[in-house]
C-alpha cells in the first residue's frame, strides 16, 4: 500500500542558488530511484530559524511531498544524516485528512494564481 509523506528540510545559507538546487535534484532523484512518486514540491527560500543550528540563523527551506510504502524512509533520512549541507530534516505520514487539505490548498492556490493572469 502507498503511504503519502511530507518531508521538510533546510539546507544551509552558505550555500549558493546552484548548489542548493543540487542538493534538492539529488534527493528528488534518490526517491524516483527508489520507486517513489513526487507528489509535490515546494521552495519556500531562505528563512530565519527558530533558534540558530550550527551557528547559523537562516537556512534555506525546501518540502517533498511523496507516496511510498515506507521503505525508502529509513535510507532517506539515513542520505540527509551524511549530508553535511542539510541542517534539520523532517519526514511525516500524512493521514486522509491532511492528504486532502494539501490537495485543498494546492487547489486554491492554483485558482489564486489563475485569477491573478
Amino acid at each position: 500500500m502507498m503511504n503519502q509523506y511530507e518531508t521538510v528540510f533546510i539546507m544551509t545559507p552558505v550555500l549558493s542558488e546552484e548548489q542548493m538546487k543540487e542538493a534538492v535534484k539529488k534527493y528528488q532523484d534518490f526517491l524516483k530511484d527508489k520507486g517513489a512518486e513526487i507528489v509535490h514540491e515546494e521552495n519556500w527560500g531562505l528563512r530565519k530559524l527558530a533558534y540558530p543550528i550550527q551557528k547559523k540563523s537562516t537556512g534555506f527551506y525546501h518540502l517533498i511531498e511523496f507516496k511510498d510504502n515506507g521503505e525508502v524512509i529509513r535510507d532517506f533520512e539515513v542520505a540527509f544524516k551524511r549530508d553535511e549541507r542539510i541542517l534539520r530534516f523532517l519526514t511525516v505520514k500524512l493521514d486522509k485528512h491532511a492528504v486532502a487539505y494539501n490537495e485543498k490548498k494546492r487547489k486554491k492556490a492554483q485558482a489564486e494564481k489563475e485569477e491573478a493572469k
